[in-house]
């Protein structure tokens, strides 16, 4: 309710404001009335409408004096200085009202502070200013001299764009001695407007007449309009067409184009007007194709080609025509054409191919025949006349069988792999001027026969393979490509068997026919078999087969799969992953008494298989531990003269670990035991003992420990000698191929042989490889690093067994 009561509040102001507007449009509402005639000039006096409004002139302004029509146009204006009205623009009641019997122009006057509203309407009169019109300002009568008297001929009245009296018409025809005008009266509106005759017509007297009706309307002044009426005056039909001759002959050029001319007849008539007319036309037993082919103008009498003239088709055409006048009954003439079609060369020569074999074995005997070719010409006589050639550079030729056929015969032996096919173009020439030419391509495949073996793109090629591989996982692909086609280039793959340590090759790897794809189907064990030759024979799927082989270089690369290996001490001691000993060492023993050494061995090769020593540090009291082990060597030695803090008994553990990614470790105990001077005989002296033992003839452990020094000492100058020569064969090596390869890697085995050595010193870990060079196209390629075994004996002091001796023996090699 609250809301209704706002709204009602708001609504109470507006409603006010219209009734107070209502009621001074009432109170100020009023109309006048002038009247002005059309066509005045601009500015002419219209009437006083301020005065007569009972407006002020001064107060015209400031209340807002201002005319409105209600059609829009600035047709009158009032001036505001002295408050008349009058003519603004054109006023024509023709174009405002038509043909209205009333015409006004409607105004508003609307005036503010207060509201006012007048009406005014101001009459627009009507002046004479239309002529009469008719329709025609000159009307043809055509009358024969055969038309009855009292004859009627409707004619059409005129018409005025005026109304009232200066719309009203009267007409009147120039005295003639054979028409009178018949004008409807005012009663009868109906009636037409006519001629009547009143004296026989005579051609011959009076071939064409010339009346003038004038119509004049009733305004002040009078206005006039007039139409010349021509009556022609017909002949009667007593005369029939003739034609100049009788028959016409023609020649006309085939492919003549539409619209030319083949001939214009002419026909005559002695009669006149119309019975002289003469229209022409294909007699009604005329062909369609005729119809077709040319267009008779019926007036003119001229033919025309209306479709296309061929020789070939119709040499000769044979055209009746008639030629009827426009008498009433028409009378007829007729003619004959002959149109004899002249030849030209407008066809082509046309080939025919009948292929015989879409292939021809690239083997096949030379005068094989290809195909059979007729070639013929629609023309006649040189027009047709045809020669056939080939295009160069193809094995084939034509041989004329008989007049205008050939055969497309073999004339050089093919090779599929050099071109596959031909495309032989046959061509065809008339001795027409200018003469014709026509094409038909051939297209000869050649067949392939099983000439080609499959090649692979290298004799032998290198792979590497990564030790403890799946089975079954993809090594390699070999490839072979072979140039014939289909079955003749299908190459299926297979492994020729060979043994390989007493097993078949069939063991290690399978070939997949198809693919050419070979996999490892066990997995490889580098401390087995390093290298795996590896053959692969590929045969097509032709008749006969034939086949070429390839050769793998499988290079098996080592993993870090085996842990070092501890020697035990004594000659026949085994090997192990862990070993422990005891040693005992006297109390006055000094700094870098060697107490002991730690013997290891790694199956693996290279970084995999060099070892290093270490003292774990739980070992015999922490930093109060007198010992030490050597990085490489494994000697345990003292660090420092012992003294009596020193414990009785003393556990060392020695952590051996391989290069390898991840590194594999074995541990050795060793209890020490410190005595005083007199108890316990010199470590190295016990070990002399052993060596003795062991050697037989051999000497004291001390001369061997220094003749090994030697040797070692010897060996690795010897090796370094030889890494710098090996450095500088690969730099050059590598240098000169860099052109050729573009920095492609180039792998591939060699004989050669070399040990890697662990330590400088003293225990060495060795294992067998085979020499190999890589190069990598991403920089230099790396030196080999060679050293030798010391080749300590048999039964030393240390107590090697034959096994290490055996392994010290190999050699191996390390890319650095």
């Amino acid at each position: 309710m609250l809301v209704a009561a706002k709204q009602s509040g708001q609504r109470a102001p507006m409603l006010l404001l219209w009734l107070l507007l209502l009621a001074a449009w009432r109170a100020g509402s009023g109309q006048l009335r002038y009247s002005v005639p059309e066509e005045a000039k601009h500015g002419t006096f219209v009437g006083r409408i301020a005065q007569d409004l009972g407006l002020q002139l001064a107060e015209l302004v400031p209340r807002l004096f201002r005319v409105a029509s209600r059609g829009g146009a600035d047709l009158l204006e009032v001036n505001l200085q002295n408050g008349i009205l009058f003519v603004n623009s054109r006023l024509d009641r023709e174009e405002l009202c038509g043909r209205s019997a009333e015409c006004s122009v409607h105004l508003e006057v609307l005036v503010e502070r207060p509201l006012q509203v007048f009406h005014v309407e101001v009459e627009v009169r009507d002046i004479n200013d239309n002529a009469p019109v008719f329709p025609a300002t000159r009307k043809n009568l055509y009358i024969s001299e055969t038309r009855v008297l009292d004859s009627h001929f409707p004619l059409d009245g005129a018409s005025d764009a005026d109304i009232g009296a200066n719309a009203l018409i009267t007409y009147r025809l120039i005295p003639n001695e054979y028409f009178s005008l018949d004008v409807p009266s005012n009663e009868v509106p109906v009636k037409p407007l006519e001629l009547t005759l009143k004296k026989s017509l005579d051609r011959e007297v009076a071939s064409e007449l010339l009346l003038v009706l004038r119509a004049t309307d009733g305004g002040k002044p009078e206005l006039t309009g007039s139409v010349e009426i021509r009556v022609t005056v017909l002949d009667a039909n007593d005369n029939a067409p003739v034609f100049d001759k009788a028959v016409y002959h023609v020649k006309l050029l085939e492919n003549a184009s539409n619209g030319t001319l083949v001939t214009r007849l002419n026909a005559s008539d002695l009669d006149e007007g119309s019975n002289s007319r003469i229209l022409y036309f294909f007699t009604a037993d005329v062909s369609p194709d005729l119809e077709d082919t040319f267009r008779l103008d019926s007036a003119s009498g001229e033919i025309h080609v209306n479709g296309k003239i061929d020789f070939e088709e119709t040499p000769l055409w044979q055209i009746q025509i008639e030629a009827a006048d426009q008498g009433n009954p028409p009378l007829f003439g007729h003619c004959t054409v002959w149109v004899e079609i002249l030849d030209i060369n407008d066809n082509a020569p046309e080939l025919v191919v009948n292929i015989l074999s879409l292939q021809v074995p690239e083997d096949a005997e030379l005068g094989t025949v290809i195909a059979l070719i007729s070639v013929s010409d629609r023309d006649s006589g040189p027009n047709g006349q045809v020669t056939c050639s080939l295009e160069p550079h193809v094995p084939f030729k034509l041989l004329s069988t008989y007049k205008n056929h050939y055969s497309l015969v073999l004339d050089s032996a093919l090779d599929r792999e050099s071109v596959s096919g031909y495309d032989v173009v046959v061509r065809a020439r008339d001795a027409g001027s200018p003469p014709r030419w026509a094409s038909a391509s051939v297209r000869v495949e050649v067949a392939d026969v099983n000439d080609n073996a499959p090649q692979f793109a290298q004799a032998e090629y290198t792979v590497f393979v990564k030790e403890n591989n799946a089975p079954g996982c993809h090594i390699f692909t070999v490839s072979a490509q072979d140039a014939d086609a289909q079955e003749n280039a299908r190459v299926w793959y297979s492994l020729v068997e060979r043994r390989v340590g007493g097993r078949a090759l069939s063991s290690y790897v399978s070939v997949h026919g198809e693919s050419g794809r070979v996999y490892a189907l066990q997995p490889l064990d580098h401390e087995e078999l390093e290298v795996l030759r590896v053959e692969v024979s590929a045969r097509d799927a032709g008749a006969p087969s034939l086949g070429s082989n390839v050769t793998l270089q499988v290079f098996v690369l080592d993993e870090n799969d085996n842990a070092p290996w501890l020697l035990a001490r004594g000659a026949g001691g085994p090997l192990g992953a862990a070993v422990a000993a005891s040693e005992l060492v006297p109390r006055s023993a000094g700094a870098g008494h060697v107490v002991t050494k730690v013997r290891a061995v790694d199956l693996d090769a290279g970084y995999n298989a060099w070892l290093w020593f270490e003292l774990q540090a739980a070992s015999a009291g922490g930093a109060r531990c007198p010992f030490r082990v050597g990085l490489y060597t494994g000697e345990i030695s003292t660090t420092r003269a012992l003294d009596e803090l020193d414990a009785a008994r003393q556990q060392l553990v020695v952590l051996v670990r391989d290069h390898g990614e991840p590194a594999l470790t074995a541990t050795a105990t060793v209890l020490v035991s410190l005595v005083d001077g007199g108890q316990a005989a010199p470590s190295w002296s016990r070990a002399s003992v052993a060596a003795s033992a062991s050697a037989g003839a051999l000497g004291g452990a001390s001369s061997l420990v220094d003749v090994n020094v030697y040797l070692v000492v010897a060996i690795c100058a010897v090796s370094s000698l030889l890494v710098l020569t090996l450095v500088v064969w690969a730099a050059v090596r590598c240098s000169s191929g860099a052109a050729s390869a573009e920095g492609a890697c180039v792998s591939g085995p060699a004989a050669a042989a070399a040990l890697v050595c662990s330590s400088a010193v003293g225990s060495w870990s060795c294992s067998q490889r085979r020499r190999q060079r890589v190069c990598s196209g991403e920089g230099p390629p790396k030196a080999d690093l060679m050293a030798f075994s010391p080749g300590v004996p048999p039964g030393s002091s240390s107590g090697d067994s034959g096994i290490q001796q055996e392994i010290f023996d190999s050699v191996s090699i390390i890319n650095l």
